[in-house]
């Protein structure tokens, strides 16, 4: 009992002794601490912040996607094109998870990486600093996914109410694989042929911050040879086809602006001050947009539509993706506004020229607008946004003719030409193997059914008889 009591006293006094006798933390100690505990801060708000921005592109696709394009067909169709987007959620997301992701993001050659993350082999909270240094590597992966998800959904809307649902299946998984990976690897994988230094140009080879050529050039020419080679609707042109619920539309289209933020600010890869100006400029666009199609459009019928002001509101964004990292305010509200006026144009004026029957007009507004924010970003993208860039020297690259840069728009015409090439010769082939395989269009009489019930034996609305 005695030893016990002697324990309890000597034990306490020991253990002061021993803190007594430790040195002092040094300077050195405590800056090392303090770097580490800012590291880690900064680690955790930059992947909060990239899981947001996940959750935003997928919410483009379902509901923003589903929403926007199942309100312009008509009523037999609004739950088979509403499923077309919905499924690529699912099959797209199989596909990187087995390969998708090694192809567009592994090392491999100048057009398509290797099979390194091959059933996502290595994949995991370690971050990738080839990529993004701040935040786990599986959180890169997840958020490039929803740009995987959402690219081959836009192209539905050329081909709405009269491509087979199975034929729909065959052709989005080939084109993945030979069309969007491909692309994705060439402009923002390592190494790829599009993200190199030219020192002949002394600037980057193409810029694009969230997808102009990766995303919209792609879907956007794409759902153009779709058209042309599927052939018009029955009954088009004609007072029959028209959208049976603009408010659907509306809705689609608000979450569309509203999940944007995430597909551009997100392209930051962290919550720093390029997101917010990411964030910024994606969001002039889209008001100037809005604005340019309405004007253009009010000028011409005498009436500004809601289906155009929703319709400008998605052509400045998808004009200002690949330059909302690169600009400033005002150059985003310009390119905003010269998209809303284009696009316009080319959904009216154009697609009345050649007759083709692109039903939900994803090249009008897609493929023009990519195309021209491409090539718009070469003029405006300026060091003063982004001086991340570097030249083979080390030094920071000059971007656009504000720079003072001029080769830098002729290195985004080349990135733009790639993607129409790419896009064109791959999705004509990739139609000839599913036409030949299973065939691509319904029959007359489950076309004038409707998709719902022939494709899905379902109804979306009671159809009047």
């Amino acid at each position: 009992m005695k030893l016990r009591l002697l324990a309890c006293l000597l034990l306490p006094a020991a253990a002061f002794a021993q803190v007594a006798t430790q040195a002092p933390a040094t300077i050195e100690e405590k800056l090392a601490a303090l770097d580490s505990a800012t590291k880690a801060a900064q680690s955790a708000g930059d992947n909060a912040w990239m899981l947001v921005s996940a959750a935003l592109v997928l919410m483009m696709t379902g509901p923003g996607l589903a929403l926007f394009y199942g309100g312009l067909v008509r009523k037999k169709n609004v739950l088979a094109t509403m499923m077309q987007s919905f499924i690529m959620m699912a099959l797209v997301t199989v596909i990187w998870a087995v390969v998708g992701y090694s192809l567009a993001f592994g090392e491999g050659s100048p057009f398509i990486g290797d099979l390194r993350y091959l059933f996502l082999n290595g994949v995991g909270s370690a971050p990738n600093t080839d990529y993004a240094g701040t935040i786990p590597h599986q959180t890169f992966m997840v958020y490039q996914l929803m740009f995987a998800i959402i690219t081959p959904a836009l192209i539905t809307g050329a081909f709405a109410e009269r491509m087979k649902f199975s034929a729909m299946l065959l052709f989005m998984t080939l084109w993945s694989l030979f069309v969007y990976f491909p692309m994705a690897h060439m402009v923002w994988g390592k190494g790829g042929f599009l993200n190199t230094y030219l020192p002949s140009s002394g600037g980057v080879a193409s810029l694009d911050f969230a997808g102009g050529t990766v995303v919209h050039i792609t879907s956007g020419v794409s759902a153009l040879v779709c058209a042309l080679y599927l052939g018009k609707r029955v009954g088009y042109p004609g007072d029959g086809i028209k959208p049976h619920s603009l408010v659907l539309s509306f809705i689609g289209a608000s979450l569309l602006w509203v999940g944007w933020f995430g597909f551009n600010a997100g392209s930051a890869l962290g919550a720093s001050g390029l997101a917010t100006s990411a964030f910024v400029a994606t969001h002039f666009a889209a008001a100037t947009a809005t604005l340019g199609w309405g004007i253009a459009e009010w000028l011409k019928t005498g009436k500004p539509s809601v289906l155009g002001a929703l319709s400008g509101a998605v052509a400045g964004l998808v004009a200002i993706t690949p330059a909302s990292g690169f600009v400033q305010p005002m150059p985003a509200a310009l390119i905003g506004f010269t998209a809303g006026v284009v696009c316009y144009l080319m959904c009216t004026a154009v697609k009345g020229m050649f007759g083709y029957d692109d039903s939900l007009d994803a090249f009008g507004v897609h493929g023009a607008g990519g195309t021209l924010g491409a090539l718009l970003t070469g003029v405006f993208a300026t060091n003063a946004v982004n001086n991340a860039l570097k030249d083979p020297t080390g030094a920071a690259a000059p971007l656009g003719l504000v720079d003072g840069h001029a080769g830098q728009l002729a290195n985004q015409a080349i990135g733009a030409g790639i993607a129409w090439v790419l896009a064109i010769v791959g999705t004509l082939i990739i139609l000839k193997i599913c036409d030949v395989a299973i065939g691509l269009r319904v029959n007359t009489d489950q076309e004038m059914q409707g998709l719902d019930l022939s494709m899905h034996g379902e109804e979306g609305y009671i159809l009047e008889t």
